[in-house]
């Protein structure tokens, strides 16, 4: 016989006019809980009162009213709930819930999905001609979502336990040779040559290039120092803000066999004033992707390039590549790239320019070696500006 009530020590089980008997207990948090379920009997109540206070003492317990939410309101709220994502990060976000996730999963409440209905609804993805990598992106989208459900107590564990699901294996992306760097520059429109010399030899990614300002160059110490991003949303806005992650914000020195380049670029595109843009559009104004391409006719300037399938961040890969082959030690490469991690933020404010400037000069000794020196010591074809 079940103890009167009042005399319970964990929770309480009361019979319903039905005949029924429910149980109702105090959750992690001190709120009064039922979960839902009556039972025939009360030694059944008892039961499910017993496993409900077992599970909580392990930590296994979930909240099960707030497991009926559904997938498509939960993740709408988790994203909401970040305020500090970046705009395009929202962005990116939202599309894959509403294209791959919320049109097979968005109707389910959180803890009706499992294991196998995740593995279900990456195979219907696949099968329906979903890029691998989008795939993965979702996936990974979708895992965060339903470990934070975790953290919630929403869910008892994360249901995203495909091995390899969240990983992307993208096709080698190409690599120019020095000379192809140059021989690009010298193919695009005289206002945007500079542009694909600083991308590559900096290792600077589009918005960081586009954003850049006169004062943020030194020719003389000749490094570019990356203070902000320009990302531009698919509604065409366009926003200015900090880099991605901290690491972003830094100073790369550059190869001198540049210089030359940018310093005729300041004096003929530039405005003089401290906060000009470097790199405008042919009209002084923004310069966007999609302006970018247009003026440079891209996809018919890299095939005759011998390199078709070569995209804008392959400079910086190609960048990225010549720093490596410098012998540059780990840090001092994620500290020219940019990439953002513990021991790179833990040392921010002490990194040093030495192996900066190294790369700058492996750089310099690459360029005149695969071109022939003139007699001013700098490299052929384009590099030949005085």
């Amino acid at each position: 016989m079940a103890n009167k009530k009042g005399k319970r020590r964990f929770g309480s089980i009361r019979k319903l006019p039905s005949g029924r008997f429910q149980i109702r207990y105090p959750g992690p948090d001190g709120k009064l809980r039922s979960n839902g379920t009556t039972y025939a009997t009360e030694r059944e109540a008892e039961r499910a009162l017993s496993l409900v206070e077992a599970k909580i003492v392990t930590g296994d317990w979930t909240d099960p009213k707030r497991a009926k939410v559904k997938l498509s309101e939960y993740a709408a709220k988790w994203i909401n709930e970040r305020p500090n994502l970046r705009a395009r990060t929202v962005e990116i976000y939202a599309g894959l819930l509403r294209r791959h996730i919320t049109p097979y999963l968005g109707n389910l409440p959180i803890g009706k999905i499992d294991t196998a209905a995740v593995r279900e609804w990456r195979a219907t993805l696949l099968e329906a001609g979903v890029g691998a990598s989008e795939v993965a992106k979702a996936y990974r989208l979708l895992r965060a979502v339903l470990m934070t459900a975790t953290d919630d107590l929403i869910i008892a564990r994360n249901p995203c336990r495909i091995r390899g699901a969240g990983e992307e294996k993208p096709d080698e992306r190409p690599v120019l040779t020095v000379a192809q760097v140059f021989k690009l520059a010298e193919m695009v429109p005289e206002h945007l040559r500079a542009l694909v010399l600083l991308a590559t030899f900096a290792s600077l990614r589009w918005g960081e290039v586009a954003a850049l300002r006169r004062m943020d160059l030194d020719l003389n110490a000749r490094t570019v120092t990356v203070r902000q991003a320009q990302v531009e949303l698919d509604t065409g806005e366009l926003i200015i803000g900090p880099p991605k992650s901290r690491a972003g914000l830094r100073t790369v020195a550059l190869p001198r066999a540049v210089i030359p380049h940018l310093r005729r670029h300041l004096g003929n595109f530039t405005g003089p004033e401290p906060e000009a843009l470097i790199f405008t559009g042919k009209r002084g104004g923004v310069l966007r992707r999609a302006n970018f391409r247009r003026a440079t006719k891209w996809t018919e300037t890299v095939t005759r390039l011998g390199v078709p399938d070569l995209h804008f961040h392959d400079l910086r890969h190609t960048g990225n590549t010549f720093a490596a082959d410098s012998g540059a030690s780990l840090r001092d490469l994620m500290e020219r790239m940019g990439h953002d991690s513990v021991r790179a933020a833990l040392i921010y404010q002490h990194r040093t320019a030495g192996g900066n400037r190294a790369i700058a000069q492996a750089m310099d000794d690459k360029i005149n070696n695969e071109n022939p020196d003139d007699d001013d010591g700098t490299a052929g074809g384009l590099a030949r500006v005085g």
